[in-house]
């Protein structure tokens, strides 16, 4: 608006003034009236030409925009592996260029995941619906000679891994939404103490516990990221599971050891990627849905930690390493 007013006020001003020189009965400034409109005619036409030249090199400059704009637009989700043309200069505009392709390439790998995720979540739940529809058409064939208590067992065994298996999706789904509860202060030796006094084990468990080990989490979390370590070492155990509390350094630790057949190096990673289960895992554990250490990991994570397979004369030893409470950090100073 006030860009507008000084310009309007520009053109009563001269106009005012054009007027003033043509009435008065003194000889033109210019010396002639021709040279007046000459004058006038070659502004006019200066500043038509700055206007033209002003826009040409506005479109040839924004060009680049409107080409990844324009490719923006054709690209959908079933055609992510598409990319925007990347300007020739090495300019601002490239780097946009640059920036929004990382973007879809970002997109793309996430939805390939997604969809990786969809297919194994069906394959899983489709293995313990067909053991229990093969168990119940059986059972109709030869109604009278089957055992229907031994079925109902059968049955439930398939209920229970599919209740399992459901249970971890809602778990995956609430971590991926970023849904995080409450966090409050926590001493993580007597957390840890609680829960493994209510849970019945198969193997013997020693427990290794120091005092005033505090963390800031949510209670539910790192309450299921203990459960499933200890079923993962539970699962693979020969007799000993070791379940260590401490401090090292200024991180609170939880260490879950087992004496099993450990991890091979190589795919020390491999197991907290989802669905993924080595064969010695699908061996002892045929209903394993491999979503278990990467919910754990998931779960570290969120808490601003880690989860890791550490170095061990036997077995396996996961690590989770928490950064230590803020309040605590700032009284030590």
């Amino acid at each position: 608006m006030t860009t507008m007013a000084s310009a309007v006020m520009a053109l009563v001003c001269v106009s005012a003034t054009l007027l003033l020189l043509m009435a008065a009965p003194q000889p033109p400034l210019y010396g002639s009236a021709a040279v007046l409109a000459g004058l006038i005619g070659g502004s006019l036409l200066l500043i038509a030409a700055t206007a033209l030249g002003t826009y040409w090199m506005m479109s040839r400059t924004l060009q680049p925009v409107r080409a990844i704009s324009g490719k923006l637009a054709t690209i959908r989700p079933s055609n992510l592996s598409e990319r925007v043309p990347l300007p020739s200069h090495d300019d601002e505009f490239k780097e946009l260029a640059q920036t929004t392709n990382q973007t879809l390439e970002r997109a793309q790998a996430a939805i390939q995941e997604q969809l990786r995720f969809a297919s194994d979540t069906s394959h899983d739940l489709r293995n313990p619906l067909a053991a229990m529809r093969t168990e119940i058409e059986e059972a109709l064939m030869r109604r009278e000679e089957i055992d229907w208590v031994d079925t109902a067992d059968r049955l439930l065994e398939s209920v229970e891994r599919l209740q399992d298996l459901v249970t971890n999706l809602l778990e995956i789904s609430r971590l991926d939404a970023g849904v995080i509860g409450q966090h409050d202060l926590l001493n993580l030796a007597v957390l840890v103490d609680g829960e493994l006094d209510h849970r019945q084990s198969k193997v013997r468990v020693v427990r290794r516990f120091s005092s005033g080990v505090m963390v800031n989490g949510e209670r539910i979390g790192l309450t299921r990221l203990l459960h499933n370590l200890m079923d993962n070492a539970e699962r693979h155990a020969r007799s000993t599971v070791m379940v260590t509390v401490e401090h090292r350094g200024d991180a609170p630790v939880l260490e879950v050891y087992d004496d099993g057949s450990g991890v091979p190096r190589e795919q020390r990673e491999v197991i907290f990627e989802r669905f993924a289960r080595l064969q010695d895992a699908r061996a002892k554990d045929a209903g394993g849905s491999g979503l278990g250490l990467p919910i754990a990991r998931q779960i570290a994570e969120d808490h601003g930690g880690t989860l890791t397979i550490e170095d061990s004369p036997s077995g396996a030893r996961f690590v989770a390493r928490f950064p230590r409470p803020a309040a605590l950090a700032a009284g030590s100073r």
